[in-house]
């Protein structure tokens, strides 16, 4: 590589140091970073299409490059070496900096989405998850618990730090069915982890749920539920005994549900809301909204539904339109609603007014 390009480890390298989230390399427009939610410009120089070809190279190995060069698109994880200054696609150290990548490509240009992956599973404080909301889940012993939320809104983390306070009460079997593996567990007390890539370990989501049933697990975590198999094999597995933590992409807690059911034919809807009803513990809804304070991290909102009566009932019987008031009557078991969890952000400072009204779902409940 020439002229700027050459700073790729560089430019990861701070987006890392300054807790940004993603890199972005697209042709004709120069490296941005993602941080605090704001695009930044890293450099002046746009980038060409040479510059972008000699990043791929370093950050995949050739076998990736040449799947991404016939499918057009590609997730791996990679990490980099900052004291040798190298890139490492297989079994990266834990001492390495690592990172998810999306290739991709816009007409016959490609382009380069990096995530930069945190080297230690952040603690609840840092992210400013509920400690009595975590101490819920990880209370359950089977089940089904369903991260959602919109791309970059934290439900991997979140996923990651509760399934770490879980292996450390011990004694727990743990397996993991990712795309790519973004966190790595170290050894935690007398449990057991293993995590296991699609594409490299096994062949898909489902295959490697189904497999993983086999494997004596206590929990079982899937990336995220893309199919009607995965769907239907997680929600037997917790109706089974096994607790499986899951993410979807979704903006709310009933359209996590409502996707669930889309999943399947029509023909199999009822099937589903029952298999739902009995397998579902809870639902924990993530929005990371701007900080009052600029340049500040962004400020976790949720929206949470756990297992109730009321609950099971909306979702058995398909009526979607019980679960807010479900919510609302639920708030002494722990339910949360976004409106809600918006005033508090308010009140407390860590948003603005204005951030509070654009992202509620009824401005006039966030104002009471």
């Amino acid at each position: 590589m020439k002229n700027e390009s050459l700073n790729l480890t560089a430019w990861l390298t701070d987006a890392a140091e300054l807790v940004a989230s993603d890199v972005h390399l697209v042709e004709g427009y120069p490296p941005i970073r993602r941080e605090n939610g704001d695009l930044i410009r890293i450099s002046g120089t746009p980038l060409t299409r040479s510059d972008i070809e000699a990043c791929l190279k370093l950050i995949c190995s050739a076998e990736q490059h040449e799947l991404f060069i016939r499918e057009r698109n590609l997730d791996f994880a990679f990490a980099l070496d900052q004291n040798e200054q190298t890139f490492g696609h297989e079994q990266p150290q834990f001492e390495s900096q690592r990172f998810r990548g999306n290739l991709f490509y816009s007409g016959d240009s490609p382009g380069v989405c990096i995530r930069v992956i945190p080297n230690q599973i952040p603690e609840l404080h840092e992210n400013n998850f509920p400690l009595e909301l975590a101490e819920r889940l990880t209370s359950l012993r089977n089940g089904l618990i369903i991260f959602s939320g919109i791309t970059g809104s934290g439900k991997t983390t979140s996923m990651a730090m509760i399934l770490k306070m879980l292996a450390k009460q011990g004694s727990k079997r743990v397996v993991t069915i990712e795309d790519p593996i973004e966190y790595r567990f170290p050894e935690i007390s007398n449990s057991l982890i293993t995590q296991r890539e699609v594409g490299r370990d096994v062949e898909s989501f489902a295959s490697g749920l189904r497999y993983a049933l086999r494997q004596d697990p206590d929990i079982i975590l899937v990336g995220e539920i893309r199919d009607a198999e995965t769907a239907q094999i997680a929600m037997s597995a917790a109706e089974t005994g096994h607790l499986v933590m899951t993410t979807l992409h979704s903006r709310d807690a009933k359209s996590a549900i409502t996707r669930m059911w889309d999943l399947f034919p029509f023909g199999k809807q009822a099937e589903t809301q029952t298999m739902l009803a009995a397998s579902l513990r809870g639902i924990v809804c993530q929005q990371l909204l701007p900080s009052s304070v600029p340049g500040e991290r962004r400020e976790l909102a949720l929206e949470v539904v756990l297992r109730s009566n009321a609950v099971a009932a909306g979702i058995k019987t398909g009526r979607i339109d019980t679960l807010e008031n479900a919510i609302l009557t639920g708030r002494k078991e722990g339910m949360v609603s976004l409106d809600d969890s918006l005033a508090d952000l308010f009140r407390k400072g860590r948003i603005t007014e204005q951030v509070a009204l654009q992202y509620a779902n009824d401005p006039r409940q966030v104002m009471r």
